[in-house]
């Protein structure tokens, strides 16, 4: 391999930022990881610090380029998506961002579904909103921070904040935009949405979406910043779910990808983006860097943190996961959970933001592996109803932290009741950005080298059965719950109004 021909790749995720720097081959070649900081405070807020996360990515790209014979011919950039990075035209913070965690305008979401604004919505432009969007963000913000609105030239995302301070272009990936504002099948902004959330006046703050392909030079603070050269093409986007799917292989019309991370993140590529206008208004379409392409996806709240929850609750730890696991028989001994532990409710496959978790059927015989089982299996269920959601139907790849468990990577298998393609290569989101970026270049990779790295998990017949009752069980309970959530986040709306 010639060791000019090396593209570093950058995933500022939540809580980590990962750069890795592959050759033309898609084989990792150095990879560096460093936490950066989240700010939990009360009611429901989940905040960041802008200059916290470049701190990171400028740490991962001087370690990853310090072990390279050679400069890299280009710099990929993805991360995390949502949540409302507000900046001036410098690029500088206006106040903390609000990461897509954030729960603050959860009143908001559950006043627009009262009201229909959220059905309004989704007939315009099929977003399913939710409260750590732009959408309900920017309302609360206008209601209880405009200040900040008035002081900000730019409602971005994460990977442009960065992108802005490296290159100095404002801008946003189409992707990224994608939620809730944009008609994805013209990559233009409906001015009738924001007016339906009465956001109208803020539009001057929505950059325009990029052209597919498009890159911008690192100019000379940015360069100081990551160690790089100046002038060294920069790719934005496409940012993390788009990434992670064409990282993972997701490239026919059906194809599939679940992201067992912090959250489950079920997408399925589509050539058809239609809206139904009578479909439950939650997930939404992304655009990808193919114009006639889209991702239908459904990005559930639940995931590894509610297994995280579950170990920390039982005294167990992800260790020792596959032991526990054996150490429950399917369907847990009884012990059922719905996995819905986000502060900010759940967003797909329906938008609820009062949802939450439970735990039942426990009895003094009952096990903690019963409990961690309940729990893996209650979010396997999820994954199974996103997907449907979804309109898998061909092939589906898995990815994320949750995979590093064979025993839930097999659970996965057996509740979808299909084959899963696991990627070898574990950072897909920077591998799928890097990808991108070699089509900007110019210089497409070979899709079937790229992904010949995997191995696939097939499900356990005899557990079928099992696990089909154990879906329908867990789809009841849900339509249960959900009525009874809804029922009293409207009896609070009744409570709250002025007489």
């Amino acid at each position: 391999m010639s060791t000019d021909r090396v593209m570093i790749g950058v995933d500022i995720g939540t809580s980590v930022t990962k750069a890795v720097a592959f050759g033309r081959d898609g084989r990792a070649i150095a990879s560096a990881s460093r936490p950066s900081r989240l700010d939990r405070r009360s009611g429901g807020r989940v905040e960041q610090d802008l200059e916290d996360v470049l701190r990171t990515v400028a740490e991962v790209c001087r370690e990853v380029a310090a072990a390279l014979p050679a400069p890299p011919v280009a710099l990929a950039l993805t991360g995390q998506g949502d949540g409302l990075w507000l900046r001036d035209a410098a690029g500088r913070a206006v106040r903390p961002p609000i990461s897509w965690m954030d729960g603050r305008a959860a009143g908001t979401v559950a006043r627009w579904r009262a009201d229909g604004t959220l059905r309004a919505l989704w007939a315009r432009t099929g977003s399913g909103v939710f409260p750590g969007c732009h959408a309900p963000l920017l309302a609360w913000l206008a209601e209880h921070e405009p200040r900040s609105l008035e002081r900000a030239e730019v409602a971005g995302y994460c990977v442009d904040a960065v992108a802005q301070r490296l290159t100095g272009v404002i801008g946003v990936d189409a992707s990224d935009a994608s939620l809730p504002f944009l008609d994805v099948t013209t990559r233009r902004y409906v001015h009738d949405a924001l007016e339906m959330c009465g956001i109208a006046g803020y539009a001057r703050l929505l950059p325009e979406p990029a052209a597919p392909g498009a890159l911008a030079p690192l100019h000379e603070e940015g360069a100081r910043l990551l160690g790089l050269p100046a002038g060294l093409p920069v790719a934005a986007g496409p940012y993390d779910l788009p990434a992670c799917a064409i990282g993972s292989g997701v490239r026919e019309r059906g194809d599939g990808l679940l992201i067992v991370g912090t959250t489950l993140a079920c997408q399925v590529l589509t050539d058809d983006a239609r809206i139904d206008p009578a479909a439950d208004p939650a997930g939404m379409w992304l655009c990808t860097p193919d114009p006639t392409r889209w991702l239908r996806a459904m990005p559930a709240m639940v995931g590894t943190a509610a297994l995280e929850w579950a170990l920390e609750f039982t005294g167990a730890t992800t260790a020792g996961l596959d032991g526990i696991l054996a150490d429950s028989p399917p369907g847990a001994r009884g012990v059922t959970a719905l996995p819905f532990l986000s502060g900010a409710g759940e967003r797909a496959p329906f938008v609820e933001p009062a949802a939450q978790g439970r735990l039942d059927g426990l009895t003094l015989a009952s096990t903690r592996a019963d409990a961690v089982r309940a729990v893996c299996e209650s979010i396997a269920y999820a994954a199974r109803h996103c997907l449907e959601a979804a309109g898998l139907s061909a092939n589906l790849a898995l990815c994320g932290g949750g995979t590093r468990s064979r025993a839930w990577t097999q659970l996965f298998a057996d509740v979808l009741g299909r084959p899963v393609r696991i990627p070898g290569e574990p950072e897909v989101g920077a591998r799928g950005a890097v990808a991108v970026a070699w089509e900007s270049l110019g210089e497409p990779v070979d899709p079937e080298r790229w992904q010949a790295d995997t191995r696939t998990v097939t499900p356990d017949a005899d557990r079928r059965e099992i696990f089909e009752r154990g879906y329908a069980d867990y789809r009841s309970r849900l339509a249960h719950a959900l009525a009874g959530w809804r029922e009293k986040a409207q009896e609070q709306q009744v409570e709250a109004a002025p007489q």
